[in-house]
């Protein structure tokens, strides 16, 4: 008997849960009320087709970088001058002090794009031209039409540190710098030479479009971070997860996610991994040509036309690594073992170098299936077996994880096991006692929960803590349950990290997580033996 669809086509009704019905109907009336608006301030010249502004094409599959001065031959020719730009996302490039990466998107394909730039927002006399990406997603007979959506991407550098520069982003009819155009106008400052008394870097997973991922991003801009981890799962256009190409997708979501995430990514490096649900495999067959199509990320990794997640960058006194753990998990078949074993490696030599770096007081590591929790997707087993030994014997000072839509936070373990109590407030030694590792994946998705008759526990709501059992993947993907003295804070709530840096004489960093509204769930330090 067939499904009813309530506006979803059968074929892809069959393959969604309910929860995915309902967000897939949800964006698709949000992405409506868009197309509307912008279709009516084109006066009418562009298509729409499969719910987008875009231009219509039935052939190819693949990523593609068309030449900045010439638009796709299938594509609609529409004047510039009405085409605006959206959806502006920075991002460091391998050097924060001198280097940034500015990303946008255009409804349609635009000639000549480019940013210009300046020390003021009345001046803004550089002017670099940018490189248009034009990403097809295929039709899918019965389900959704082919999609053309275009991102352009300029690499800003031999930037001075510690400079606040002024930016607007065109192309031919379109000069942010005139003065119909000077409210597009935005910043972004450079990292400090010298590493600062103290800075502010926010991080979670698991965001999505909607009300509580738009409510994070409105609480973290409040904090000033001088950047953000995303630890994956970005948007969700692809809401199964699975890697494979009979997934259900929404190439369109991306719209939609990078014109709520503009208020903050355009003036805040928006530092993005790998998620299960960015494995989109309509565009490669690894999955990631979306991803090299959307954004412009440090080229500081192994391979970054590989695994664009991957890659590392050292901001003052504290050096970030990000991973992609698709490559590794044992929980999402897809893409294990991609790298065949070169991003490990990779990350044994980078985790090398930054402990012999003087400058370097704390090293960072996000990325999104966890290590340690005992929410839904659990701990994995192939993050344990191929990373946590790498990150024990460098002594990582804190990791960040998504992937289980919760907070929780565990105390410092060392060899497998709690080397120290870490309640809340607490103060905790990376060299003596081991690592903290949290999970940060309440970005905005609907949120999961803790196994039955498990409490959560928070400040300003602390349980007795007990043993939890929980599931770990193991490489045959049977599990294996294991009683956990681990689990230190859980707290089921949308939420996000602030993690306050300071150097000198005692470095230290002042982990905080909060709620969008502001109210902290849980606080410690992390302080290095001196």
């Amino acid at each position: 008997m067939d499904l009813p669809d309530f506006g979803i086509p059968p074929q892809l009704a069959r393959r969604m849960s309910m929860a995915e019905q309902h967000e897939y109907l949800r964006t698709k009336l949000m992405r409506r009320r868009t197309v509307v608006t912008a279709a009516a301030m084109a006066g009418g010249t562009l298509t729409v087709a499969g719910g987008l502004l875009t231009g219509c094409s039935t052939s190819g599959t693949t990523t593609s970088k068309a030449p900045a001065s010439a638009p796709s031959s299938a594509t609609t020719k529409v004047p510039g001058s009405v085409v605006a730009p959206f959806g502006r996302h920075l991002a460091f490039g391998a050097d924060p002090k001198t280097r940034m990466r500015i990303s946008w998107q255009v409804p349609a394909a635009v000639r000549r794009p480019y940013v210009r730039i300046g020390l003021r927002p009345d001046d803004l006399d550089r002017r670099i031209e940018a490189e248009l990406r034009d990403l097809h997603t295929p039709e899918v007979p019965g389900v959704s039409a082919a999609v053309e959506q275009y991102y352009l991407h300029a690499a800003l550098d031999g930037l001075r540190p510690g400079t606040t520069y002024y930016y607007g982003v065109g192309h031919d009819g379109f000069d942010p710098a005139s003065p119909a155009r000077r409210h597009t106008i935005a910043s972004f400052r450079t990292a400090p030479a010298s590493p600062p008394e103290r800075f502010v870097f926010t991080a979670f997973g698991d965001q999505g479009v909607g009300m509580h991922a738009a409510d994070n991003d409105r609480a973290l801009l409040r904090q000033n971070p001088a950047f953000h981890l995303h630890a994956g799962d970005i948007c969700y256009a692809n809401p199964t997860g699975k890697g494979k190409d009979s997934d259900a997708f929404q190439a369109g979501m991306w719209d939609v996610f990078l014109k709520q995430t503009e208020s903050v990514a355009k003036s805040v490096p928006w530092m993005v991994t790998t998620g299960n649900h960015d494995m989109e495999a309509w565009y490669s067959p690894d999955g990631y040509g979306g991803q090299l199509a959307r954004f412009s990320l440090p080229d500081s990794g192994f391979d970054p036309r590989t695994a664009p997640g991957v890659y590392a960058f050292t901001y003052g006194n504290v050096g970030v690594v990000a991973l992609d753990a698709n490559d590794v998990s044992y929980e999402i078949p897809a893409n294990f073992g991609y790298t065949q074993g070169r991003q490990t490696k990779w990350l044994d030599r980078k985790l090398r170098e930054l402990r012999a770096d003087r400058a370097v007081d704390f090293v960072v590591v996000y990325f999104h299936h966890c290590a340690y929790s005992t929410s839904t997707h659990a701990s994995d087993g192939g993050i344990r077996a191929e990373w946590v030994p790498l990150f024990a014997q460098h002594q990582v000072d804190l990791v960040i994880n998504g992937h289980n839509h919760v907070y929780e936070r565990t105390d410092a373990i060392l060899n497998g096991e709690v080397g120290a109590p870490v309640p809340i407030g607490a103060t905790t030694d990376p060299t003596r006692d081991g690592i903290v590792y949290v999970t940060a994946g309440g970005g905005g998705k609907d949120l999961y929960g803790f196994p039955k008759g498990i409490e959560e526990s928070y400040e300003g709501h602390v349980t007795e803590r007990e043993s939890v059992d929980s599931f770990r993947w193991t490489k045959s993907q049977d599990t294996r349950t294991e009683s956990v003295q681990w689990s230190r804070v859980r707290y089921r709530g949308f939420s996000f990290l602030s993690v306050e840096a300071e150097s000198g004489t005692k470095p230290r960093l002042k982990v905080s997580a909060l709620t969008p509204g502001g109210e902290r769930v849980d606080h410690f330090e992390v302080r290095r033996r001196g």
